[in-house]
């Protein structure tokens, strides 16, 4: 069935032809009281080259070196680009997976990367947040659903040499499964999955098992480095953690019924106290389980527990602290809620985060009351029936496909783990400065903190992008429309307080697919000005997204670049001999997208520092900036640096009434003799345009709004300096 592009057809028919998709916690940024939320999050980008877009060029670049960085298929890696580019898109079979087990995720996401290697063909609906089509129906291409994503195995399965097994006892030999199937034209899958594919009509054989192989995690990291290395792409490392959580439905689970609620976004832990929980009509299963939820999720500051003692008719059946072993006992699903030694140690859960308590009280009780101390934004539910726990884990795709299409090494190491972080910066001594780093870290923000801490030192940069989907397929997609002006005529400088709104986790392309394209999408974008940190990356990776993101831009949106600039990784630390010739190769990427103005985090031991005098000159000289942005933190302020550069502290909000309490206080401290600086940073994950409308609509007259552009000309007027 052929049907043009305005005869939008319901998601579940087969085939569509186009005519002509953290976890979010809160991070301290610093020794302040600034929070910043992240899931997955918060990563950048940089690179080490001259921009040139390269989409379905020859089967290889001139020049390009023998050996693992000759690329296979129809990639073209100039040795001027970040990032490689592949075929252009012509028409596309595509599965929805969203719900497929995760080792068939494994099974198609590796077939991907070896089958788009030569022309993206393969397309897989992994998400569903910003709309499952969304992107698809962008990219204006013909495109076939197959209702059963093993027809895809079928048709393409001539296009793979055979099957890399991996063992189930050793999760992190999933990575390795998937670097061996770059390497050798395979898919990578389960034993089971395996089997199946060993008979027909898939005939495929098994080219490696690894069951038995790998002790644990650094003994398979050890052999893939020390085995493998020479085989694969020197010029990208990926860091995928080898299976993830299994997807819980959102929402209570079947059967269980809040029964304490804070009413208030309390944060300072006023409402502190022990609360008796009657647990007595959740009798007459085995088990009575209790949940612990943040009630405000959007601002990060949920539910902190002390201790907990549970009495069946009177008697003690448990009591524990947070964080001991005698928690764990008890302890059913942690869901990545926290632990913090503060308050005599407690157990936290914010934004979407939760935790679950079982409890099997004696046979016969009539009564059941847990004493809880807690405080800060608690909601609290209980149920008796098992839920399902989203400690469970499974294989899953996302960037694998751009992994195996690019022979790249895939590993997850421990950076605040002394063996692992040895091995970690083996790797990274192995590639030269200006390398990118896709994927994230394990251990939440402590592996973010510490590992950007530790890529950077090597001169390595970060694109967090770990739940990036078809990369292979975005990758050979082009760049139609201009970047918009960026250059906006400001409004005279008065005595008044100049506000600018900088959006948070630019630096993260899986943001740029997902959270981004939700909020850009808000019918109220584009009544008050906004900037939006990006990816001037996405020039290469994902052409399409910036395409949109451009034709659809209204005057009132500037899109600036995040965290660090070309990339995320933080200035102080990187190598003072090669930091400006990177800024300098990548600033070509800044000019092409227009974001030429960069948003900066620069950390040392986790806390924010300011910009050492080589790093802010580098910035000033090889980029060129009227002014950056720096930090998050629970102030504001511009400083304007020896070398002349203005540098605005961002101030963190998460919801509007964070906005409203900055942006009052920073009225009744003003004279109102001078004009006043202040930029606000939008946590991206719980703050719409909508929101940043009606906190704009509350502001006085003697606010003013300004896009980032028109923020630095002002302050560069209100301090003397040469435009």
């Amino acid at each position: 069935m052929v049907v043009t592009a305005s005869e939008r057809k319901p998601e579940r028919e087969v085939t569509r032809e186009q005519g002509a998709p953290r976890r979010l916690q809160p991070i301290s940024w610093g020794k302040g009281d600034g929070v910043m939320y992240r899931r997955l999050a918060s990563v950048l980008l940089a690179t080490v080259l001259v921009l040139t877009l390269a989409v379905g060029g020859p089967a290889a670049a001139a020049g390009a070196p023998n050996g693992p960085d000759a690329m296979p298929g129809s990639i073209v890696w100039p040795k001027s680009q970040a990032l490689p580019s592949f075929a252009k898109v012509k028409r596309l079979d595509v599965a929805d997976v969203f719900d497929a087990p995760g080792d068939a995720k494994l099974v198609l996401s590796t077939l991907q990367g070896i089958v788009n290697r030569k022309q993206p063909r393969i397309y897989l609906i992994e998400s569903e947040e910003e709309g499952k089509y969304t992107w698809l129906n962008d990219l204006n291409v013909p495109y076939t659903v197959h209702e059963d994503y093993w027809e895809i195995v079928r048709k393409y399965k001539n296009e793979v040499k055979g099957v890399i097994v991996y063992d189930p006892a050793v999760p992190d030999s999933i990575n390795v499964a998937t670097t061996l199937a770059g390497i050798r034209d395979a898919v990578a899958a389960s034993p089971d999955y395996a089997e199946m594919l060993a008979a027909a009509p898939y005939n495929l054989p098994v080219l490696e098992d690894l069951r038995g192989r790998f002790a644990n995690r650094l003994d398979a990291y050890t052999w893939q480095f020390e085995n493998l290395w020479s085989q694969t792409t020197h010029r990208m490392l990926i860091g995928l953690s080898p299976d993830k959580q299994i997807r819980i439905p959102p929402g209570l689970p079947e059967g269980f019924r809040v029964i304490a609620e804070e009413p208030t976004q309390e944060r300072g832990a006023a409402n502190r106290q022990v609360y008796a929980l009657d647990l007595t009509e959740f009798l007459g299963e085995e088990s009575v389980y209790l949940r612990f939820d943040d009630a405000f999720p959007q601002d990060g500051w949920g539910p902190a527990v002390h201790e907990v003692r549970v009495e069946a008719d009177g008697q003690v059946i448990a009591h524990f602290i947070a964080g001991t072993p005698e928690e764990e006992l008890f302890l059913y699903d942690r869901n990545n809620s926290q632990l913090s030694p503060g308050s005599g140690g407690h157990r936290f859960a914010d934004n979407g985060r939760y935790f679950v308590y079982r409890f099997t009280p004696p046979e016969g009780t009539q009564q059941l009351v847990a004493h809880v101390d807690m405080w800060n934004q608690f909601k609290v539910s209980a149920g008796n029936k098992q839920p399902l726990n989203s400690e469970q884990k499974e294989p899953y795709g996302f960037l694998r496909d751009y992994a195996v299409a690019n022979r790249a090494m895939v590993f997850w190491l421990e950076s605040n783990v002394t063996e692992e972080r040895a091995l970690f910066e083996r790797i990274l001594a192995a590639v030269e400065p200006g390398t990118p780093y896709l994927g994230w870290f394990s251990n939440d923000v402590a592996g973010e903190f510490t590992g950007v801490e530790i890529t950077s030192s090597y001169g390595v940069y970060v694109l967090a992008a770990d739940w990036f989907s078809n990369m292979t397929v975005f990758s050979g997609t082009k760049l139609t429309a201009p970047a918009p002006k960026q250059k906006a005529k400001a409004p005279e400088l008065e005595n008044k307080i100049y506000v600018t709104y900088v959006y948070s986790e630019g630096d993260n392309l899986q943001y740029n697919q997902h959270r981004m394209r939700v909020l850009w999408d808000d019918p109220n974008r584009g009544k008050v000005p906004i900037n939006w940190t990006s990816n001037p990356l996405l020039y290469d990776a994902a052409p399409a997204f910036l395409d949109y993101y451009f034709r659809t831009a209204t005057p009132n949106d500037q899109i600036i670049a995040g965290p660090s600039g070309a990339g995320y990784f933080y200035p102080n630390v990187w190598p003072d001999n090669s930091f400006p010739t990177f800024l300098r190769e990548t600033y070509p990427y800044l000019q092409k997208t227009g974001m030429t103005i960069p948003y900066v985090l620069n950390r040392i031991s986790g806390d924010n520092v300011p910009l050492s005098d080589r790093k802010a000159d580098a910035y000033k000289e090889k980029y060129h900036v009227p002014g950056l942005f720096l930090s998050w933190e629970g102030r504001h302020g511009v400083e304007v640096l020896d070398n002349g550069m203005p540098v605005s502290i961002v101030h963190g909000i998460s919801t509007v009434q964070d906005g409203k309490n900055v942006l009052e206080a920073a009225k009744a401290n003003w004279d109102g003799q001078s004009p006043l600086f202040v930029s606000l940073g939008i946590l991206a994950w719980s703050m719409t345009p909508t929101d940043i409308l009606e906190l704009n609509r509350s502001l006085g007259p003697e606010f003013v709004t300004v896009r980032a552009d028109q923020y630095f000309e002002l302050v560069r007027k209100a301090y003397g300096l040469r435009p």
